[in-house]
């Protein structure tokens, strides 16, 4: 079991909290649904990753590259530089035996994505998904207490799907900030043009077909994930579960608009997310088939990295609960979504 943190090790983390602090309404939910043990690594995890993309943001792309993997080096040395957020991830490597190969993969991801590069495939697209969300799942799965093979791909799979549900959500807004993520020989397949549809992004039946295919991919990858979610430590399944349902409706609310997601973006309201946590928490958080042992292939090397890593002797972050238990936190979690959309619609 980790350790708690040193005073200074505190005074890290509530600056990572500050950094974040209004940046992102989802990382915020989310961190309210998992355990003490979870929660606080994650938000130095979050930090580190959140100051990386800036900077690769800033640089252009793969310029800074160099820059954050000597800043890695030295945070896996145990030399961190004098930043708060290298601190704190330094202590998360150190208690969690986190493999490097994880956040290195999220950095390639970020320098793809500020370069706007195109994939010329289905498998280009998993590719990158795996590095800007797959890393995620593999590394919140560490902080979990997960190592083996199995759980560990369903976290990759999980984080593939969120991507590609982001990526259908997102064509149009993508689109008219020049980055286009779809495979490229979908769009030839549809006798789209990549470069005239940059130019003037537009909605067709045929772009609408592309999307669809995407999404049926996507949706794939989320069943394969549920036997994952369903093993989890308790006290992290019902927070990942509600994220799972709730990014998979996200790829419903493109369908209800026809595949459009160029005209605008598909927005899930408050109301239609409790309803889809109401009707499907419960089934998330129950035991189901056994899930796949590997992930999607271009995800598999993240999982090899983290079985292959000694971690220190540790147990799951949350026991088994009894079988009362599990309704409590069904509960739980959908009073704290009924409170996050009272305090939206005070707001608006």
């Amino acid at each position: 079991m980790p350790q708690p943190w040193s005073n200074n090790e505190a005074s890290d983390l509530a600056a990572c909290r500050a950094s974040l602090r209004g940046g992102s309404k989802s990382f915020d939910a989310a961190s309210k649904l998992l355990p003490k043990s979870v929660c606080e690594p994650a938000v130095a995890l979050y930090a580190f990753c959140r100051a990386a993309d800036d900077l690769i943001d800033a640089d252009g792309g793969a310029a800074s590259l160099p820059w954050l993997r000597q800043r890695l080096d030295l945070i896996y040395n145990g030399r961190p530089l004098d930043i708060a957020c290298d601190r704190a991830f330094s202590h998360v490597v150190r208690r969690f035996a986190m493999p490097r190969e994880l956040p290195e993969a999220l950095l390639e991801g970020f320098a793809w994505d500020a370069e706007g590069r195109r994939y010329a495939d289905l498998s280009g697209v998993r590719a990158y998904s795996v590095r800007v969300a797959g890393t995620v799942g593999a590394m919140m799965a560490v902080l979990m207490g997960v190592r083996d093979a199995r759980r560990l791909a369903a976290a990759v799979d999980l984080g593939v799907a969120m991507q590609l549900s982001n990526i259908c959500r997102d064509v149009g807004e993508d689109a008219r900030n020049g980055r286009l993520y779809l495979p490229m020989d979908w769009l030839a397949e549809a006798r789209i043009d990549a470069d005239a549809f940059l130019r003037h992004p537009s909605f067709t039946p045929a772009l609408g077909g592309v999307i669809w295919r995407l999404l049926e991919t996507a949706d794939s990858y989320y069943r394969r994930a549920e036997a994952g979610i369903a093993e989890l430590p308790f006290g992290c399944r019902f927070g990942i579960a509600a994220a799972r349902l709730l990014y998979a409706e996200i790829g419903a609310e493109v369908r209800r608009r026809g595949y459009d997601s160029i005209s605008g973006r598909a927005v899930v309201s408050s109301k239609r997310k409790l309803w889809v946590l109401a009707a499907g928490i419960a089934r998330m958080g129950l035991t189901v088939p056994a899930a796949a042992t590997d992930p999607v292939p271009e995800g598999v090397y993240l999982v090899d990295a983290v079985v292959r890593s000694t971690p220190r002797p540790a147990r799951d972050a949350a026991a088994t609960p009894a079988w009362w238990e599990v309704g409590d936190r069904m509960i739980w979690t959908l009073k704290l979504f009924e409170r996050l959309e009272q305090r939206e619609q005070v707001r608006t």
